[in-house]
Formats: C-alpha cells, structure tokens, sequence
C-alpha cells in the first residue's frame, strides 16, 4: 500500500500550546497514594513523594497536571487537606465509595507539581459548593498575605503564593451521577457568577467552564451553547471528556472512533462561534479537553466492585493494563489533537499514574511504563512548534462510526528553533505494510531522518511489573531522502516516529 503526504511551509493549522500534552491525577484509586504517593517507599523522599515515579512523569515532560478531579472534586473540601497532618479529617467520597485520608492536599500536590516540572491546573467544587469557597481557595492560593486565607497558608508553612493561572469552574456538570448535578441554565449561571467573583480577585486567571462530559449525552450540543450564552465574557476555555472503549474488540472500528472525537471537536468550535457572533464579541473561547485515554479494560468490572465494597482507602481501582493496541489508539488520538490545535489548546490524559495511566506503580516495588506511555511520551517531547497542515492521499475503510477512514493516520509539526520537522503516523491496516512518501516544501532539503517505530505482532501484548519492556520502541534503519523530502516503510498496525532534520 502507498500513502503520499504533503507539508508545506505555508499550510499549518497553529503554533501548538505546550499544555496540550497536560496530564491529570484525581484523588481515585491508587492515582495518588501508592501512586505518587508512598511514605516508607524506599524512594519516597522526606514529603512522601515517590522519587522512581516523578522521574517517569518527568520524562514526559507534561506541563501541567489537573487536581484534584475529576468527580471526586464535587463533594471536596480542599480545607480538609490542609494544615498539620495528624489533624485532618478522612472523609467518605462519594464519587468512587472509598475513604478519603486528606494527608495529600494542595501544600503537598504542589510540592510534587515543582518537583515534576509541571504547572497547577486546579479545580474548584461546584457540585456540594459554590463560590464562596471557590473564592477562598483562591485566595489561599494565590494571594500573598494580609487575609484570612492568605495568612492561613503562610501559617501552614507556604509563605509564597503558588500563582495557579489555570481554574477549572467544576467537573461534568452536565452528568447525573455528579454529585451536584445542574442544568445547564443553573450551572451556567453559578460558573458566571463565580468566574466574574475571581476575575474581580485577578483578571489575569485563565478559567475553564464545563462542557459536556462526552458527545453522546442527551444534552449535547445544546449544554455548550446554553453555558457560553452565560459565561462567554468571563471564561476562557470549555472543557469536553471523552474516553475510548472496544468491548466487541474489532480493532477497525476501535481506530476509527478518533473520526468521532474529531466531529465532537468541530461541533463545539462550531458553538463556540455561534455564540461569539450572536454577542457580537472579539473574545475567543478555545476547548481545554482535560480528561481523555483509553478506559474500558476494567471498567464493568470495577463498577461493580464498588457497589459492593465499604469505603476502603486508596483501593486497586480502573487500573487498566494497556495492550499494544492501545498505542495506536492513542496515537490517533494525540494526533487528532494537534491536527485541531488552533481551538484545541489544553488536553490532559486521565490519568497520570495507576488509574487508567501510562505509568504503574507496586506498592512497596516497582514503578514502570505502560505501553501508552511512549506515543504521549513522543508527542509531548517533539510535538511542540507548529501544527501543519497535511495533504493525505492514501486508501481508506469504511467504518461504523464514520465512511472514508484513512488507513493512515498522521500530524505532522514544525519546529523552526531545532530545525526540524516531526511525523507521527498509525498505520490502521491490519495485514498490509505502507510506503509513505513524504514531501516537504518550503522548508529546504531534507539532510538526515529517524525512524522510530512501535511494534508487536500481538495486539493484546502488554507491558508488567515482571515484563516492563514487552512494548517498547525502537529504532529501525529504510527510511530514505528523496530530491523533494523522505520515502519510509511502516509495518501494519504500526505507531511510527518520522523526524527529519532541515
């Protein structure tokens, strides 16, 4: 099979936002403690604080982490998790049944964020409260001293303010199962109201309100253009969730949902314009899609297990072990982000370590790398420039969720300061090998190219603590430059990594 790719130096979609390669860790399962989380881990160091695993997170060089949820946000005291440790309350969370400790609040996740090189995008409870507490957790934050609050924190040990830019208005409003679940009128009136509250705190913060938890709900699209009808002048992003699932493992139709998530992304910057031009406003909203992966290897199962449980802490909760054909998958997915990056600007894999994540941790033991791990891992370290705009001739498949599937999937970024051009590609057919030919103009001649590939003939291949390496990438030697850019071979169902220096 042939597949032929343009890139030209004056076709690109938009100079990529770094913190589309943002991450996210809810206070869920083992996301924190045993995650990053594990005093008397021979590791840890004097706060508790996993050293084996910030050095995986700090590999992936992710520039902002999402905290503290996620649902678990919706019923969160965030007052609970500060000051001396041996006087905080456990709380029962109603969003995942289980016991909440409250020994990692805000002083210590913001150690950690410093630790990992990541910045804060922290969440405020709109569910169980509303905007005075938001306000105050603001103010906490990030005011310097002289308050209430303020002082607080510095009694509490944090002299400096933490100067978190990122506020997330809530989680999933739009969802029944959250606690504080809003229509979109009630919930758009509360995050304009509470959003106007901190604006008048610092107008300089950068505010995400809610939109809908997936693009199958009842309420969709309407959700988004009832809530920017209200909030449009105070916010500046929306957010949108959507998570990946092959129960009836037809790896085709798996491949192809990205097509899904696409339309979603098109159909809310479609909104988005609406309400701009029906408020005849220069602003302009983009989407922040902090939560996205692959989740449904433990999911039923899980969702069971909690019904029958009673409030246990920090338990074995969606831990999903990704399989190899989980890395085309998202794949296609980070590729999908970039190739919609000028409304696109934030996204965050759910989630970071141990709950549907790309790193796995053995209480006590070992930390390792999922298979998932190393497509964001590649995108994040060399997707960052500028997003292109590509001509793709290849063969393509009709599917359930869309006709006209391209068999490959590919972005392609622009990094003018290193000099290079970077290609990711997916290879969606499952017996036949590709030859891409890659044409760049407008850039100058192509002088040297990588190839680095992902591959195992096994789709349900997976990565353990006894067998961390199983899936893992590697370089392989045939790609070759042309007169007008480079010709490369990918193997099926192949994730490949095509950089070339200018």
């Amino acid at each position: 099979m042939e597949a032929r790719v343009t890139a030209h130096a004056r076709y690109t979609v938009a100079d990529i936002d770094k913190r589309l390669y943002g991450s996210f860790l809810e206070h869920l399962g083992r996301a924190v403690y045993t995650g990053i989380y594990e005093p008397g881990h021979p590791t840890a160091d004097e706060s508790g604080m996993r050293q084996d695993v910030l050095e995986l997170v700090r590999a992936l060089d992710t520039p902002v982490c999402r905290y503290p949820g996620g649902n678990f946000v919706s019923a969160y005291n965030w007052e609970d998790g500060i000051g001396p440790k041996s006087e905080r309350p456990t709380r029962l969370d109603l969003a995942w049944r289980t016991s909440e400790s409250n020994q990692v609040g805000i002083h210590e996740f913001a150690g950690w964020a410093k630790a990992a090189g990541t910045e804060m995008m922290l969440a405020v409870n709109l569910g169980s409260r509303g905007l005075d507490d938001a306000r105050n957790f603001v103010e906490y934050v990030n005011h310097p001293g002289g308050s209430y609050w303020s002082d607080l924190r510095r009694k509490n040990g944090q002299a400096d303010p933490w100067n978190v830019k990122l506020w997330c208005l809530g989680n999933e409003m739009d969802g029944p199962w959250q606690v504080g679940h809003k229509t979109a009128v009630e919930y758009g009136h509360l995050a304009n109201e509470t959003a106007k509250a901190l604006r008048a705190f610092d107008d300089s913060l950068e505010l995400v309100v809610c939109g809908s938890s997936h693009s199958d709900m009842p309420t969709y699209p309407q959700w988004e253009a009832t809530v920017l009808e209200e909030t449009y002048d105070q916010v500046d992003y929306i957010s949108l969730h959507m998570y990946f699932e092959n129960y009836e493992k037809k790896t085709s139709e798996f491949l192809a949902l990205p097509e899904k998530l696409d339309r979603y992304i098109g159909t809310v910057g479609g909104v988005i314009d609406y309400v701009k031009a029906k408020k005849r406003s220069k602003k302009n909203v983009r989407i922040s899609f902090d939560e996205w992966n692959v989740w449904y290897h433990e999911r039923r199962s899980d969702a069971k297990r909690m019904k029958e449980w009673d409030w246990p802490h920090a338990p074995v909760l969606l831990e999903d072990i990704y399989n190899f054909e989980d890395v085309l998958q998202v794949g296609c997915i980070l590729n999908t982000f970039i190739r919609r990056s000028d409304v696109v600007r934030i996204a965050c894999i759910a989630q970071l370590v141990n709950v549907i994540a790309p790193i796995m941790t053995a209480p006590g033991g070992a930390a390792w790398r999922q298979t998932i791990y190393f497509p964001f891992q590649f995108a994040s370290n060399y997707g960052r420039g500028t997003a292109l705009r590509l001509d793709v001739d290849c063969a393509r498949y009709d599917a359930d969720i869309a006709a006209g599937v391209s068999y490959l999937d590919i972005a392609g970024v622009h990094d003018g300061d290193a000099g290079t051009l970077t290609f990711f590609a997916i290879n969606r057919h499952g017996e036949e090998a590709m030859t891409i030919d890659l044409s760049v103009e407008g850039f100058g001649k192509a002088r040297n190219v990588e190839h680095t590939l992902i591959k195992h003939d096994d789709l349900e291949a997976r990565n353990t603590k006894d067998a961390p390496d199983t899936v893992a990438p590697m370089k392989v030697e045939g790609a070759t430059i042309s007169s007008n850019g480079v010709q490369v071979t990918v193997p099926p169902y192949s994730y490949s990594m095509i950089r070339i220096t200018l």
